[in-house]
């Protein structure tokens, strides 16, 4: 039985671009969810536990999931995704995938906080018209660690990288940041979403209960960006050419 993913509104699409990151409840019924549910929990229970950056401290992962998973492939390439993402993103006509990954914040202390950072420091896109869907897989009320963010952030550019060192979160390098509204905590039902732009700073708070919080998310950027060369592990030796598009399997286009 077919995803059954809904398109964002017109006024979601409004804010998000206003704001730089959207609240979309509902973005899957809860029994799909609770069927990626099921998989993810599999996945993330085989996953490499050692923790050896601070990425790894905050939540744990496993990558590419919708490269070895039909069914979370076949929400990844979702048209109504896909065309979701290219609407939310102004001026961009359709967009390719950058990468899928599932997501575990463990409880009792087993991962930290998420510093507040940006996402797009680290890519070897040449714009940074790129986003993320932040899904819940299962219930995730404020206290597990939901998203939240500095509203209005992504106008202000690059604003470095974090993760790399000690004390490197956004509001420490940039403390007017604080200035900017911080959204209010979110209690997401399985199914609900955010989305947040790659420029928009965000983080969350450990996760204070006593279940694991799991959560899928897929990035898309647009497909007219250009590879700059940069080092990055998701595209060295691939044989991408610079200033040329991300014509590679590895980045399909969605949404056509």
């Amino acid at each position: 039985m077919p995803l059954a993913v809904r398109s964002v509104t017109e006024d979601e699409v409004a804010f998000f671009q206003e704001n730089g990151w959207v609240h979309l409840p509902g973005l899957l019924p809860a029994g799909d969810a609770a069927r990626l549910r099921e998989i993810a929990t599999v996945r993330l229970d085989s996953r490499e536990r050692e923790r050896r950056s601070a990425v790894d401290r905050a939540f744990g992962q496993s990558r590419d999931i919708a490269e070895s998973d039909p069914l979370f492939r076949e929400l990844a390439l979702s048209p109504v995704l896909g065309r979701s993402a290219a609407r939310l993103l102004h001026g961009v006509a359709e967009v390719r995938v950058q990468v899928t990954n599932l997501l575990v914040k463990e409880p009792d202390g087993g991962h930290g906080p998420t510093v507040f950072h940006q996402d797009f420091p680290w890519m070897p896109m040449d714009r940074s018209a790129m986003l993320t869907f932040w899904l819940a897989l299962a219930d995730v009320p404020a206290a597990m660690g939901s998203l939240r963010f500095r509203t209005g952030s992504h106008r202000h550019g690059l604003l470095g990288r974090s993760f790399v060192r000690d004390g490197d979160d956004q509001p420490s390098q940039h403390p007017w940041l604080t200035d900017l509204p911080l959204s209010d905590p979110l209690d997401l039902a399985a199914g609900d979403a955010t989305v947040h732009h790659a420029l928009t700073v965000h983080g969350s708070g450990e996760n204070r209960r006593d279940t694991r919080r799991l959560s899928f998310t897929a990035t898309y950027f647009d497909a007219d960006a250009l590879y700059t060369g940069a080092p990055y592990g998701q595209t060295d030796g691939l044989g991408l050419t610079v200033n040329r598009p991300f014509d590679h399997p590895k980045f399909p286009k969605v949404g056509t």
